[in-house]
């Protein structure tokens, strides 16, 4: 672009010079490896496909490829089947963009290890410095609002087409909770106005974000009545590994219903609690209205946003404990 709207330039004013380090390395690699967190959604998915879709409309002769495990529901619904790719693949030099994961044990497929330049684009909070380029800027909802942002401030003229506006949009939809999230700010509708632009069709993109089938207003009915409410208004729901089969879920799943409980008074944070037998824990997501709770879920093996995290406990008994840390922040 040439000439950059203000609030996007400030926006990333702490990273200005390793802007035009990632699209010099884009340039630099003919095959582009685009990698992010394990059990993805819709930011994980959104950054992914969008960033591979522009640099394919962008830098055609390149070679890029999507890497991790795929959606239970969002594939094929909302996003292309990941690649699948041999360990002969990742013999020959290649840039590894790493997406949406603050952590390197998180990244979904170990390969990204082999790249022979990694950089790492995220909006978590920096707990594990990764890569010869980072850029974390936490002041972004979504990981494809910041990447949207540094797609803005490159040096030169490049497209934005529909496709890879949808993916981008979907993106910062869904890490934004439909804009309601506080992490919502002027710069997001910002960026989301110019993804707007590209001619977008956002009826569509919500039908298909939140379609549900019949099956699913079972595993709803289930959620409203098994659901417990603590003292001080801390409501969760339990789907140990019966239930999930009963209602025919998966795991990835469980949190689905966990926003049910967000407009509702006298509820402070609400969380979903679900077995994973693969793995021999329990997945939980926490959310609240306005008090920070990732600090109770690093307390568990997780961590977050401000208002939406993951934690993850080993045994069903360590429940009551981590409902009382949530508990006593509304005392």
């Amino acid at each position: 672009m040439s000439k950059v709207n203000p609030i996007f330039k400030d926006f990333c004013k702490d990273y200005a010079k390793d802007v035009n380090r990632v699209l010099a390395a884009i340039k630099r690699y003919d095959r582009i490896a685009i990698f992010r967190h394990i059990i993805p959604d819709y930011d994980a998915l959104g950054s992914q496909m969008g960033l591979a879709t522009w640099i394919k409309d962008n830098f055609p002769n390149k070679e890029v490829r999507v890497l991790g495990d795929n959606h239970v529901t969002f594939t094929p619904r909302l996003f292309p089947e990941m690649d699948s790719l041999n360990n002969d693949w990742f013999k020959e030099p290649f840039l590894a963009l790493v997406l949406d994961c603050g952590n390197t044990s998180r990244i979904a497929d170990p390969r990204w290890k082999k790249a022979k330049f990694k950089i790492k684009i995220d909006h978590h909070p920096d707990v594990e410095h990764y890569g010869k380029i980072s850029i974390v800027n936490t002041k972004g909802c979504a990981a494809a609002e910041n990447i949207v942002n540094i797609i803005l401030n490159l040096k030169g003229n490049y497209k934005m087409t529909a496709e890879a506006a949808k993916y981008f949009y979907i993106g910062i939809v869904g890490d934004s909770g439909r804009f309601q999230y506080s992490s919502t700010s002027e710069h997001t509708f910002q960026i989301a106005s110019y993804l707007l632009s590209t001619g977008i069709d956002i009826a569509a993109i919500y039908q298909n974000m939140y379609l549900k089938q019949l099956d699913d207003l079972y595993v709803t009915s289930y959620v409203l009545n098994h659901f417990h409410v603590s003292e001080h208004g801390v409501a969760y729901y339990v789907l140990d590994a019966k239930i999930q089969t009963e209602l025919k879920i998966t795991t990835e799943r469980g949190k689905e219903n966990v926003n049910l409980f967000a407009n509702i008074e006298g509820i402070n944070a609400w969380c979903s609690v679900t077995e994973d037998p693969k793995d021999r824990c329990w997945r939980v997501s926490i959310r609240s209205k306005r008090t920070p709770i990732n600090e109770v879920a690093a307390k568990f093996d997780g961590g977050g946003h401000a208002q939406a995290s993951g934690a993850k406990i080993k045994k069903i008994e360590e429940l009551p404990l981590l409902i009382d840390e949530l508990d006593k922040l509304f005392r």
